[in-house]
């Protein structure tokens, strides 16, 4: 048995070797004593640490005194720890003094005795083979210590932290020195006292400019300007730069995106650009994010607080991953590009950046389509029924194995619910209630199964604690979310136990620890094991090692995120839930890009692996902390499989081509953790792993955290549904679309005591009745008896701002009229060239938009074909958006009439209120919000209710037979099988896209 958690060993190189065996053991630690308990409703944790407890440990006194290592200047509240940087903070090891490289990206950085090292390397160092274990690195190697002459520190020290920034801090007592460097940011931003600044360079540097204020040099392939203050200027001297700076004492110093290709030209101009931007020290970074629970939408601002030390200038150089410049809005990348472990990362400049991503959706479990009946249905019931005495099959008593444990009951009971098994789920409920509940009551002489807070750290440890949790912080998110995902279980069936007069703030306590989605709450550090700017979870609580930080089981991160979602839908907590999405997607998106390179342009092309297992700040390894098998090694970044897991299908694709590399490595079929891999081959190909798992006969050992119940559900129903479809969203959490030979099946999942309307992003509806699971489109089904609260699917779109109309309320047993404007002739008043049309922003494709020419005013209009009554306007803009605008209407096209008026929008989605009758409806724009133009990805009309169809056109167009490899215009109106249709976006037929298979690309009329 291979534990799949495990403590962290310093990484001392790049071989292959350096994977790390660990005894198969549980860790478990006896105690003696009792503690006093805090009591939170029904439930309780310790303040008093247990006897034998271990607290965090680290050099000096850093166990009790967290912030030994920082200033008095840091903010006040928990530390925070599993960042990028955690190393300056939460000293340990054989570095107590400074910190272990920190690579910030695209620059790495080591603070040292008298200053602050560079590293910027472009060539990465690559160990293994393309079949066997190996790692890749971009490791620090340094080129250049910005300081003060004289400097020497006897120690680092932390004056400041924000969202993903740091401020490192030395002093000799006679000079002062402070950095502020952070992810994204090429440029460094330096204040000292007592001496010059002094640029040490590694070996003797090559000078192409120094004049005035500004220095550029390069050092074996790199390139870095110096700016000083105005008025000063650099003197050089062997290896050395120095400057008096003017008596202003402060100085930047910036990495270039350059190359030994690029010429002195291209170095000179790329810094002019950057001079305004020299001075504009960043003091601040902070992200904000939204979720358009009506478009599917995340949304998310990258924000940077910049002080002028000259000038009144704003902003700085951002470079962007690749998981923020794929989804970039508003912004347009320079041409230059830095290299970087995660791959390459675009520059953008100014003081924020946006991205806008789709979330599409998770579910409690897959719906049982295809093992409902028959022969199927014998095979789960038999399966379900051999898991009645024991459905957690609990493998140890720490924190992690009893989540895996928890975890374990919670898929058995909801697939069992689904199949009206009731005695086999509620058995399954009841082991996750008496096991979490004991563990949520500190009682008086308790001594294990116990969660204890340590005020100065600001954690919750759970004790007995595992694989480090405790003394290095480890995997907290890891563990608790098995917790958090079996309580939303829980909650559904009995939403008593999950209310906050009962153990519902427990379970908030644990959220709060792993990922503090509250910033006003100073118990818990903000975002604890979250990235915020890298997009994923890091692991390990310190980070000391020499290749920064990781994070091996992205997927059990993923697990987390997945747990709010349910959680949050469950208690109606939408701030969980909502924070729960925007970690989800964000995470998503980022292990796509980093641990399975979907791309395939992230990993160094000389590595030969399209996966990696463990993520670290200066690469990326195929090796794992336990095990050095293949399946082993493939596997960790897919367990547990739940319904939060489905993003592993975004790119089936991918699936195939990970799975195809796992048999090519391992010489074969994988033998440990089958279940896992069919699992995740079903969502790359169903029919190939159910025909695996029916080969096996069910001969196979289970995954410690599996069963043969959940595995054969899971691969049986996918088989039937087909891979994910990413393309469409829902205005529902609990929702998501699979397709399977072009057709699609809707799926949504009702929590709740009421009737539940989920309208898709292509226009289908699902009406789910109380606590079922439903289907609709190419296969249909309903199931489960969930009885909980929840939360009630909103109308479509949020409420607007003060500054826009209200939408009208619902009325009884309608949610929303019919979309009437998709897919129907737009024009507008202009294009921002051939890639911008009008019909773009009727098409039904939030991935496309209209864009104006850059004046006031513009305007937009739709033919909805006939006069309709209509009810309201969605406007879901770009990051060019109306500031004022007017939505008019028009029976000829010719007569208008001002429907709605917003004088003070903000951009996102609006959603005005219409009334009257109107075949044409426009968006008249008077004011722009930016410099650029109008821009709108989708301008929706909703009719009256009642409507249950589109109206026809009132002449409708003729029609031609539809034909493969033609070229079909949006507007278009062919015949397929006796039925017409009409082109809702453009594109050339292919065998397999025929209308009634691709409502995407086809309206029905």
């Amino acid at each position: 048995m291979h534990p799949n958690r495990r403590r962290r060993a310093r990484w001392v190189g790049l071989a292959a070797t350096t994977v790390v065996a660990v005894s198969s053991g549980i860790l478990a630690v006896a105690f003696s004593g009792s503690a006093s308990a805090a009591t939170i409703g029904a439930g309780s944790y310790t303040e008093t640490l247990p006897a034998g407890a271990k607290l965090p440990t680290g050099c000096g006194s850093v166990s009790t005194n967290p912030r030994e290592n920082v200033t008095a200047n840091a903010p006040k509240g928990a530390v925070p720890t599993n960042d990028w940087w955690s190393s300056l903070l939460f000293k340990k090891g054989d570095e107590c003094n400074f910190s272990q490289p920190l690579y910030g990206h695209p620059a790495a950085y080591k603070p040292v005795a008298s200053g602050l090292g560079f590293s910027y390397e472009q060539t990465p160092a690559i160990s293994g083979s393309p079949t066997g274990l190996g790692e890749y690195h971009y490791p620090y190697a340094q080129k250049v210590v910005a300081g003060v002459a004289g400097l020497n520190a006897p120690k680092a020290f932390v004056d400041n932290w924000t969202d993903w920034t740091v401020t490192p801090s030395w002093s000799d007592g006679a000079r002062t020195l402070k950095a502020t460097i952070g992810h994204g940011l090429p440029l460094t931003y330096f204040q000292a006292t007592g001496g010059d600044a002094l640029l040490s360079v590694t070996g003797p540097p090559t000078t192409w400019s120094n004049s005035g204020n500004r220095l550029g040099f390069s050092i074996a392939g790199q390139d870095y300007v110096a700016w000083a203050p105005a008025g000063a200027t650099w003197s050089a001297s062997g290896n050395t730069y120095r400057s008096t700076l003017a008596g202003k004492g402060y100085f930047t110093v910036a990495v270039l995106p350059t190359t030994t290709a690029n010429s002195t030209a291209d170095k000179v101009a790329i810094a002019d650009a950057w001079n305004q931007y020299a001075h504009n020290h960043v003091t601040g970074t902070r992200v904000s994010y939204s979720y358009n629970q009506a478009t599917g939408t995340v949304s998310t601002t990258y924000g940077f607080t910049t002080t002028a030390r000259e000038g009144n200038g704003t902003g700085t150089v951002i470079a962007l991953y690749p998981h923020q410049w794929r989804y970039l809005t508003g912004s347009t990348p320079a041409a230059q590009t830095y290299v970087s472990p995660r791959g390459r990362m675009k520059i953008v400049t100014g003081t924020q950046f946006q991205t806008s991503m789709k979330y599409t959706g998770v579910l409690p479990e897959i719906p049982a389509v295809a093992d409902n009946s028959g022969a199927d249905l014998t095979t789960i019931t038999n399966y379900l029924n051999a898991e009645l005495n024991n459905p957690a099959d609990f493998r140890g008593d720490d924190t992690y194995w009893t989540g895996k444990g928890l975890g374990r009951a919670a898929r058995i009971a909801e697939i069992a619910d689904q199949l009206n098994l009731t005695a086999v789920r509620d058995k399954a409920l009841s082991v996750i209630k008496t096991r979490i509940t004991d563990w949520f009551t500190a009682s008086a002489g308790k001594t294990s199964r116990v969660f204890y807070y340590d005020k100065n750290w600001g954690t919750l440890i759970g004790y007995p604690a595992s694989y480090a949790s405790d003394e290095d912080l480890n995997d907290h998110h890891f563990h608790y979310g098995y917790y958090v995902a079996a309580a939303a279980t829980l909650a559904k069936f009995d939403p008593s136990w999950a209310s906050s007069s009962q153990y519902g703030g427990m379970v908030d306590l644990l959220i709060r620890d792993a990922n503090n989605y509250d910033r006003n709450d100073t118990r818990f550090p903000y975002l604890r094991d979250f990235d915020i700017y890298a997009g994923h979870d890091w692991a390990s609580g310190h980070g000391a090692f020499g290749a920064g930080n990781n994070q091996e089981s992205s997927s059990e991160g993923q697990n987390f995120s997945n747990a709010l979602i349910q959680w949050g839908q469950a208690t109606g907590n939408t701030t969980v839930r909502d924070a729960g999405i925007w970690l989800h997607t964000t995470q998503a998106a980022a292990i796509n890009e980093y641990w399975f390179d979907v791309t395939g342009e992230n990993f160094p092309s000389q590595w030969g692996h399209n996966y990696a297992a463990i993520v670290w700040g200066s690469g990326g390894a195929y090796a794992t902390w336990f095990s050095g098998e293949h399946a082993l090694v493939v596997g960790i970044n897919m367990l547990p499989m739940t319904g939060g897991q489905l993003y592993l299908g975004d790119y089936p694709a991918s699936v195939r081509n990970t799975y195809a590399e796992l048999v090519r490595n391992n010489g074969g079929e994988p033998q440990q953790w089958r279940d896992m891999h069919w699992q995740f081959l079903a969502l790359g190909d169903g029919d190939s792993a159910l025909s695996k798992f029916r080969a096996s006969g069910g001969n196979y050992t289970s995954e410690e955290g599996e069963s043969k119940a959940h595995t054969f559900h899971w691969i049986r129903n996918l088989a039937a549904l087909g891979t994910i479809d990413k393309t469409v969203t829902a205005n529902h959490p609990l929702a998501k679309v699979f397709t399977k030979n072009g057709v699609r099946t809707y799926v949504a999942s009702n929590i709740t005591n009421s009737t539940l309307s989920v309208t898709f992003s292509d226009g289908r509806n699902l009406s789910v009745a109380p606590g079922k699971t439903a289907t609709t489109g190419g296969l249909t089904w309903s199931g489960g008896n969930a009885n909980g609260g929840g939360v009630v699917s909103p109308p479509p779109s949020p409420s607007p701002s003060p500054s826009s109309p209200s939408p009208s309320p619902s009325t009884p047993g309608c949610t929303t009229g019919p979309l009437l404007s998709q897919g129907r002739p737009a024009t507008a008043s202009s294009n921002e060239g051939v890639d911008y049309p009008a019909s773009n922003a009727v098409d039904g494709n939030a991935a496309t938009r209209w864009s104006s020419a850059f004046a006031d005013p513009q305007w937009l209009q739709v033919d909805l074909g006939s006069t309709q009554a209509l009810t309201r306007a969605e406007l879901t803009w770009e990051a060019a958006f109306g500031r004022a605008y007017t939505i008019q209407t028009s029976t000829n096209g010719t007569t208008w009439t001002t429907a709605a008026t917003v004088t003070a929008g903000d951009g996102g989605t609006d959603t005005l209120t219409l009334s009257g009758n109107a075949r044409y409806v426009r968006m008249n724009g008077t004011a722009r919000g930016t410099a650029y133009g109008y821009s709108l990805f989708e301008f929706k009309v909703y009719g009256a209710c009642g409507t249950t169809t589109a109206p026809p056109t009132t002449t409708p167009p003729a029609g031609t037979a539809w034909a493969v490899n033609t070229a079909y215009t949006v507007g278009t109106v062919v015949t397929y099988n006796g039925a017409r249709y009409q082109c809702r976006q453009a594109h050339t037929s292919i065998t397999g896209w025929e209308p009634p298979n691709v409502l995407s690309l086809w309206l029905p009329l």
